[in-house]
């Protein structure tokens, strides 16, 4: 059985698309089944960005067609047929043509260029789908990057399992456009838009296989494989051995409810300079979550094959950022188990000692995420000494209620490192949200009689908030007795020993439908913002 069976993850034709006849005028394009173009329009008048690449006599021709079916609306979609010499264009409305301003922000500009580029081209993908295309070219004018996100991202489909009748198409997509107005982002192109689609699809893939297909063990040497032979990269295999010489009590209590053995997966990738501080990323690997002894409901919970959401959307990062070959150093970590009820299961009223020394009450085994977080948290921070930590999870149902499925919620004790998240969520349009970080909701967690915490709080009154609260004493250094706790919601009064953010994914998860980029199911998010916010932190340095 080959690897990534259960996933299409699609590598870019690089050198492939460069050696390609020009596409200009429609001409000789029988080597393209068909075309997604994108325009702009009021309702009155249609502006091809890619005027250049196609003749006047075609751009009459498809104007006329697009009048008459009234394509006016940012996002409307019409396919035509045999235009230019091609057999099927995709042609989508762009919006009203841009005016540029010096008052507009910078970087919300940039965003609306890429997100222009992104949603376009996987309307158009999505308009094509099913329709037996064996290669595609796409308008790359407003943004090469933008255009291969959307179309890397629009075609992914999860259907290996299925008969082999019922699996989509595999489709050849390329540009075909000679121009960008991506002129001055000559860092970001086609070929960064694809590392970027490609890393979220492989995050997908790793939350939607079925947790059978997809143990502890199955998901270390998945993305083992895929790291293999790329360069100035480590990938480590730790077992449960390894774990117990460490001491990592809260993570082996979660592991022993079930018969598949635990693992701890470590990525070293030294892009950057030998004796640079490496940046770390912590991700929540549950392969599949029923709640323990605390037994969840069954209604849904097969949706807890992605309770390793934090492990796939790093896992999924870190293949960008290593095949982008970003100058820095990054170490990523995530403790992969399952939590399963039977007879060796930790119970409720059990008492475990982290990696720390810190003991805590487990009052619930549904709340094992922050358990095993505490262990990996504690490692990468005493062992590293990182120059700053960020923690994924699908933690709590409390982020769920807060936030929906549009934002990640992010507790970070640091300013800097927020500012950067959030401009890194806008320009990838998969944004974070703010939330507060403050001792008082430590305080429902240090009530425990026998420990020094339990693992539970109020339960979902600000339970994102209070799970946040927990995590923090675990990372080294910015535990409440070993601080002043200056830094509540990033004050920065006094420089932390470590810039820490926590980012609760739970709400963005899983997208209910499909909407251009957006594919209904497991989602893959934050993935691109983690490696943006990587290479935004590359060009600073």
């Amino acid at each position: 059985m080959s690897r990534l069976l259960f996933g299409r993850l699609r590598q870019p034709h690089y050198q492939r698309h460069l050696t390609r006849p020009s596409m200009r005028f429609f001409t000789n394009a029988q080597q393209y089944d068909a075309l997604v173009v994108g325009a702009y329009t009021d309702g009155k008048t249609v502006v091809f960005p890619a005027s250049k690449d196609i003749t006047s006599a075609t751009q009459s021709h498809l104007i006329e067609q697009l009048t008459a079916s009234s394509f006016k609306k940012s996002g409307d979609v019409r396919l035509l047929y045999n235009v230019g010499g091609v057999k099927q264009v995709a042609v989508v409305s762009l919006g009203p043509v841009p005016t540029s301003t010096s008052k507009t922000n910078p970087i919300t500009r940039r965003a609306h260029v890429l997100e222009t580029a992104r949603n376009a081209t996987a309307l158009g993908i999505q308009a094509l789908k099913d329709r037996k295309l064996k290669t595609v070219g796409v308008d790359i004018s407003v943004s090469g990057h933008g255009a291969a996100e959307g179309a890397v991202l629009a075609q992914f489909s999860f259907d290996k399992l299925k008969n082999e009748k019922s699996r989509q198409a595999d489709m050849d997509v390329l540009p075909f456009s000679t121009s960008t107005d991506d002129n001055d982002h000559d860092d970001l192109t086609w070929e960064t838009g694809h590392i970027y689609g490609t890393s979220q699809n492989l995050a997908r893939m790793l939350m939607t296989s079925p947790s059978n297909l997809m143990t502890p063990k199955l998901f270390s040497e998945e993305v083992a494989y895929l790291l293999a032979g790329l360069e100035n990269t480590e990938v480590m295999v730790h077992d449960e051995e390894w774990a117990a010489k460490l001491n990592m009590n809260s993570f082996l209590s979660v592991a022993k409810g079930s018969q598949e053995p635990l693992r701890f997966l470590e990525i070293r990738y030294n892009g950057g300079r030998p004796d640079e501080k490496p940046y770390a990323l912590v991700g929540k690997g549950v392969t599949f979550d029923a709640g323990g002894i605390s037994l969840k409901p069954s209604s849904n919970m097969a949706l807890m094959k992605g309770d390793m959401g934090g492990a796939a959307t790093v896992a999924g990062a870190m293949y960008g950022i290593i095949k982008m070959g970003l100058p820095v150093n990054v170490v990523a970590v995530t403790p992969l188990c399952e939590n399963m009820p039977d007879g060796k299961a930790t119970k409720p009223g059990d008492v475990v000692k982290a990696m720390n020394g810190k003991s805590v009450e487990v009052l619930d085994t549904d709340a094992e995420g922050r358990l095993i977080l505490a262990d990996a948290l504690y490692y990468v921070s005493s062992t590293y000494s990182p120059k700053s930590i960020i923690d994924l999870a699908t933690l709590t149902g409390a982020m769920m209620v807060a936030l929906g499925e549009s934002y990640t919620g992010v507790f970070t004790n640091s300013n800097s490192l927020w500012k950067d998240l959030n401009v890194a969520g806008e320009l990838t349009s998969d944004p974070f949200w703010r939330m507060p970080l403050h001792k008082s909701y430590l305080k429902e967690m240090q009530t425990s009689t026998v420990a020094d915490f339990n693992n539970l709080g109020k339960g979902r009154a600000g339970g994102a908030c209070s799970a946040a609260a927990f995590l923090k004493e675990f990372v080294a250094g910015l535990e409440s007795d070993s601080e002043e706790n200056g830094q509540e919601q990033g004050k920065d009064q006094q420089q932390p020993a470590v810039d820490w953010a926590h980012l609760d994914i739970a709400g963005v998860m899983e997208a209910d439908s499909t909407q251009g980029y957006h594919i209904k199911g497991m989602s893959g998010r934050p993935t691109r913002s983690l490696i943006e916010y990587l290479r935004l932190g590359s060009v600073e340095q």
